[in-house]
């Protein structure tokens, strides 16, 4: 089944670039919106991969924007996302 979440971190195609490629081959086909704030993502998948789905994110520094953590956790996610993001760009510059 379709559904959306609420990403947080979430800044340009960069980003968007580095959801969609990581994430594809544990949970399929992503979309990203960045025309809304905060931005969301959708994909089909099934509740029972949600738990992994939310914890791939946070690993990539970009965790559901309903979750709330300490100052050093959301700082460290943070930091993250700045990695995955201009991981992201180098990628379309690249081509792929």
């Amino acid at each position: 089944m379709k559904q959306i979440f609420k990403v947080q971190n979430v800044k340009c195609g960069g980003c968007a670039n580095t959801l969609i490629t990581k994430l594809k081959d544990r949970f399929g086909e992503i979309d990203v919106n960045l025309e809304v704030m905060p931005r969301e993502i959708s994909l089909d998948i099934d509740d029972a991969k949600i738990p992994s789905l939310k914890e791939a994110l946070k690993s990539l520094g970009y965790p559901p924007a309903d979750e709330s953590f300490g100052f050093v956790e959301d700082t460290s996610m943070k930091a993250k996302s700045f990695v995955s993001c201009a991981v992201g760009k180098f990628e379309v510059a690249k081509g792929k």
